[in-house]
């Protein structure tokens, strides 16, 4: 089945408001990292975080009082998908919307005062208000409430990939002719305990800037934020088709899965690839895998322009898909230090026409996934 999309949103380090954060991005803009410690280790990191400027629009409401930086992300950017379709929700349409909603981390900055509090001072001194944030479908519950979402609503928990694989969900809802729209968002918040995990991991930079298909693979640095599309059965971007993709066992073998996936997205001409190489391991695999399949095509990664979001990134990527084909141009690929065997450019790409869009996504717990989108 394909839907369209009617409305995106998005909330990043470069600020909010699509077409703002887009035309920042076209201009080779990047956020500052902001260094964040933890008074039990002396060891800090530098992250890229949503201002706080980009928050203060959201309207009043019981539920974002004590919510996670997470929910309110979450909140932001369906509001503005929603706006930007020229939609407003009624009781009726309230309805006939579903919501998924894609978490990788979840809210971990309540999650570890939660934690603190017990190992510090014992059950009884942690507060009950805290707990409902720490489990994975807080935000999904929130943000139903604030935009009045009576329809099926769920939490889908992955890796970065895990924004796909939602969009993929969708279209499985969608086929119940009862639903009109189905939101998917994807949010994510940075904390230093995420960033010591990743370090340990071996997957995270200490400093910027993030260089996509680098000779050795230098890490990459974490983000904050959240996306959101609204898919609907009317749209000028389609989602044409959606590979669920599967898993690689060991990092070795993620190219072998990516491949997979292209294969069965690449069967007709595609014009741009959106991929989700973050200097990591993923870069390697992936330029692999496009090398074999669609050695032809432009290759963008969002990246170093926006960081690592894991849990929104695959919305992000799918957001700059369809901006690259609703505008026909792509943001210059930043810091690209190695020469590869992929057509990408160090300026912005202005193309006459572009019809299709590959968006790819390796996640880094073994998930792949993909899909393609098409210009109508």
């Amino acid at each position: 089945m394909s839907l369209r999309i009617a409305g995106m949103g998005w909330v990043t380090p470069l600020g909010s408001g699509v077409d703002a954060v887009w035309s920042r991005m076209l201009r080779g803009d990047e956020p500052i990292a902001e260094e964040i410690t933890e008074k039990l280790s002396n060891r800090s990191y530098l992250v890229f975080r949503v201002p706080d400027s980009v928050l203060t629009g959201l309207p009043p409401h019981p539920r974002l009082r004590r919510a996670s930086a997470i929910s309110r992300f979450a909140a932001a950017a369906g509001l503005e998908a929603l706006a930007n379709a020229g939609m407003k929700l009624d009781p009726e349409k309230a309805q006939r919307i579903a919501l998924v909603f894609a978490v990788s981390n979840g809210g971990v900055t309540y999650t570890k005062r939660f934690y603190r509090d017990i190992v510090e001072s014992g059950a009884q001194a942690a507060s009950p208000l805290l707990f409902p944030e720490t489990v994975f479908n807080a935000p999904a519950s929130h943000l139903a409430a604030i935009l009045g979402i009576t329809g099926a609503t769920y939490t889908l928990v992955g890796d970065s990939a895990v924004g796909i694989l939602a969009i993929r969900m969708a279209e499985d809802l969608m086929v119940n002719e009862a639903l009109d729209y189905c939101l998917v968002v994807g949010a994510e918040e940075v904390d230093w305990l995420l960033c010591d995990a990743y370090r340990k991991w071996r997957l995270l930079r200490l400093s910027p800037p993030v260089e996509p298909f680098a000779r050795i693979a230098r890490g990459m640095i974490l983000s904050e934020g959240a996306g959101a599309v609204l898919l609907a059965r009317e749209g000028s971007i389609k989602v044409e088709r959606t590979e669920a993709g599967g898993y690689y066992r060991k990092r070795a073998e993620a190219e072998q899965a990516l491949t997979a996936v292209l294969s069965n997205l690449a069967e007709t001409k595609i014009d741009i690839t959106i991929s989700s190489a973050n200097g990591t391991f993923i870069d390697e695999a992936e330029c692999g895998a496009i090398s074999k399949i669609n050695p032809d095509v432009f290759v963008y990664t969002a990246k170093p322009a926006l960081g690592e979001s894991v849990g929104a990134a695959g919305l992000w990527q799918t957001i700059v898909g369809a901006k690259a084909l609703l505008e026909a141009a792509l943001p210059p690929l930043l810091h690209l230090t190695a020469t590869v065997p992929l057509r990408t450019s160090a300026a912005r790409i202005d193309m006459v026409a572009a019809q299709r869009a590959i968006i790819l996504s390796c996640g880094l717990n073994q998930q792949v996934a993909g899909l393609r989108l098409a210009l109508s």
